[in-house]
C-alpha cells in the first residue's frame, strides 16, 4: 500500500464537501468594527483525487462573515474552474488560462473577489463565495496573474505581474482602483526563474529571481527545480510608464524567497527588501514534502529564515543578512505601511525539520530588535496572521490579528481575534467554527465597505 501524500494528511487533510453554517458561537466579544469577511484559500482536491504536487490541488475558499459583534456564517466552496472537473492546463492550442486550481490567494479589487493562482487568470467569486468565472479585466489581461498582487495604500492602484517560463518572461501590470488596466510593460532582462512574489515601494517595483528555474525534466506537475547555475538576482524597476526600460538587476547570494514581507526606500535612497529565504537543502526538503517524495522535511517549510537585502543603487552593491534564526514563512504587516518603512512584522514559525516543536505566531519589532512569540501547543496550527487596523488607530500595531487555528487533538477549528499590540494576551474573541478547516495558504480581510 502506498503511503499517503503528506499534503493529504494531518492538518492538510482535505474536506469532502461544501457546507454553510449560521449563527456561530462567539466567546469573548467581537469588536463591532470587524464587519466584513475573512476569506482564506487552500488546496483541497476532491475526494478520490491525489494530485502529483500540493500546489496542484483544486482551490477551496473558506469564509467567515462578521457583522456588528456577531459571527453570522461560515461557508466553504470549491472554486469551480474547468480544472476542478479535470480540464488540462496544456492543450493543443497552448495553455488554458482558465484551467486554474485557483487555490493560492483571494483578494478584493474594484469591488470584486478574486481567487488567484499564478499560472492562470483570476476567478471572480460572489460575496457568498459562489464562482462567477474567469476575470480578465475587461479583456485587458491576456496573460496569467500573480497570486500576490500589491495595493499601493497611497494611490489604491493594484500592481501585479505575469511570469512565464517562456518569453516574455515577465510582464508588469497596473490597475486603477476601479479595475481599469492603466499600463502593461514587458520587463527586460528577466529569465525563466520562478517568480512567486514581488514588492512595491514609493518609487520602484522590486522583483526577485532565485536559484529555482524552469526545468521540463521535472514531472511533478510544477516544472521547476533548483539549479546552482541560475543566478539569484533582485530587479529594481522605476515605477511609471516606461520604467521597465530602466530596470537594474543586482546579483545576490544563492537562495530562494517564496514570499516577501515588504520593501521600502530608506533615507539614503537604498531599497530595503525583507522576507524569508531558503537555501538548496531546505528548498529540496520542502519540495519533497510538496510532491510526497522521500527525504522530505516533517513540515511543508524546511529552513526558511528571515532575511534582509539592502540594495544601494549608488554603489551597485547589495548587503544581505539573516535577521532571525527561526524557521518562518507567511510574513505579513499592517498593509497601510506597504511600500514604506514598517516597524512591525508578523510570521508563522514552524517546528524543526524533524517535526520537533510547535507552530507559533511571531511578532518582530524592527526598531528594538525584539521578537515575541505566541505558541499554540501540540497539534494546533494557526493560519497566516491577517492584520486589520483598529478604527481610528494612530499606532502601527493598533489592530487585530485574525488567524484560523486547526486542532488535531479535537478535530476542530476556531477563528481567533488577537490583539496585535499584545500578542501574548488572551484572545479578544474566539469564533467556534462548525468543522475542521484544513491548513490554508493565503487570505484577506475584506470589509463590507469594499464590496
Amino acid at each position: 500500500m502506498t503511503a499517503a501524500k503528506p499534503y493529504l494528511t494531518g492538518h492538510y487533510t482535505p474536506v469532502a464537501d461544501e457546507i454553510t453554517a449560521t449563527g456561530l458561537t462567539v466567546e469573548g466579544r467581537l469588536p463591532t468594527e470587524l464587519t466584513g469577511r475573512l476569506i482564506r484559500n487552500s488546496h483541497n482536491p476532491k475526494p478520490g483525487v491525489t494530485p502529483t504536487h500540493w500546489f496542484k490541488g483544486s482551490g477551496m475558499v473558506h469564509g467567515i462573515r462578521l457583522r456588528d459583534g456577531r459571527a453570522e456564517w461560515y461557508r466553504n466552496r470549491w472554486v469551480h474552474t474547468p480544472a476542478l472537473d479535470g480540464a488540462p492546463y496544456l492543450t493543443e492550442h497552448g495553455p488554458d488560462l482558465t484551467a486554474s486550481t485557483a487555490g493560492t490567494h483571494v483578494i478584493e479589487h474594484a469591488g470584486r473577489l478574486l481567487a488567484l493562482c499564478e499560472a492562470n487568470l483570476p476567478f471572480e467569486l460572489t460575496a457568498d463565495l459562489e464562482t462567477v468565472g474567469a476575470y480578465d479585466f475587461g479583456g485587458k489581461l491576456t496573460s496569467a496573474m500573480t497570486a500576490h498582487p500589491k495595493v499601493d495604500p497611497a494611490t489604491g492602484e493594484l500592481h501585479f505581474f505575469a511570469s512565464s517560463p517562456f518569453p516574455p518572461y515577465l510582464i508588469h501590470h497596473v490597475s486603477s482602483p476601479d479595475g481599469t488596466v492603466l499600463e502593461s510593460q514587458e520587463v527586460p532582462g528577466a529569465s525563466a526563474a520562478l517568480k512567486h512574489d514581488f514588492a512595491v515601494t514609493a518609487h520602484h517595483v522590486v522583483f526577485l529571481e532565485g536559484s529555482v528555474t524552469f526545468d521540463p525534466a521535472e514531472h511533478s506537475g510544477i516544472p521547476y527545480r533548483w539549479h546552482d547555475a541560475q543566478a539569484a538576482r533582485i530587479g529594481i524597476m522605476p515605477r511609471g510608464a516606461g520604467g521597465a526600460a530602466d530596470i537594474r538587476w543586482y546579483e545576490i547570494g544563492q537562495g530562494y524567497a517564496m514570499h516577501l514581507a515588504n520593501a521600502y526606500e530608506d533615507a539614503r535612497g537604498r531599497v530595503v527588501v525583507e522576507g524569508p529565504a531558503v537555501g538548496r537543502e531546505g528548498w529540496q526538503r520542502s519540495w519533497n514534502w510538496w510532491v510526497g517524495a522521500p527525504e522530505r522535511g516533517a513540515e511543508p517549510n524546511s529552513g526558511s529564515r528571515a532575511r534582509r537585502w539592502t540594495v544601494d543603487p549608488a554603489t551597485g552593491t547589495v548587503r544581505e543578512e539573516q535577521t532571525d534564526d527561526l524557521t518562518v514563512e507567511f510574513p505579513t504587516i499592517n498593509e497601510e505601511y506597504l511600500g514604506r518603512e514598517h516597524r512591525y512584522q508578523y510570521a508563522l514559525s514552524f517546528p524543526d525539520d524533524l517535526g520537533i516543536g510547535n507552530h507559533t505566531l511571531v511578532k518582530y519589532d524592527r526598531a528594538t530588535g525584539a521578537r515575541r512569540l505566541r505558541p499554540f501547543g501540540t497539534g494546533r496550527l494557526p493560519s497566516e496572521a491577517v492584520f486589520v487596523p483598529a478604527e481610528g488607530a494612530t499606532e502601527e500595531d493598533a489592530g487585530y490579528l485574525l488567524t484560523v487555528v486547526g486542532d488535531l487533538n479535537t478535530g476542530t477549528s476556531d477563528l481567533l481575534v488577537l490583539d496585535a499590540a499584545e500578542l501574548s494576551a488572551p484572545p479578544i474573541a474566539t469564533v467556534r467554527l462548525p468543522r475542521r478547516v484544513p491548513a490554508m495558504i493565503h487570505g484577506s480581510w475584506i470589509p463590507d465597505s469594499a464590496l
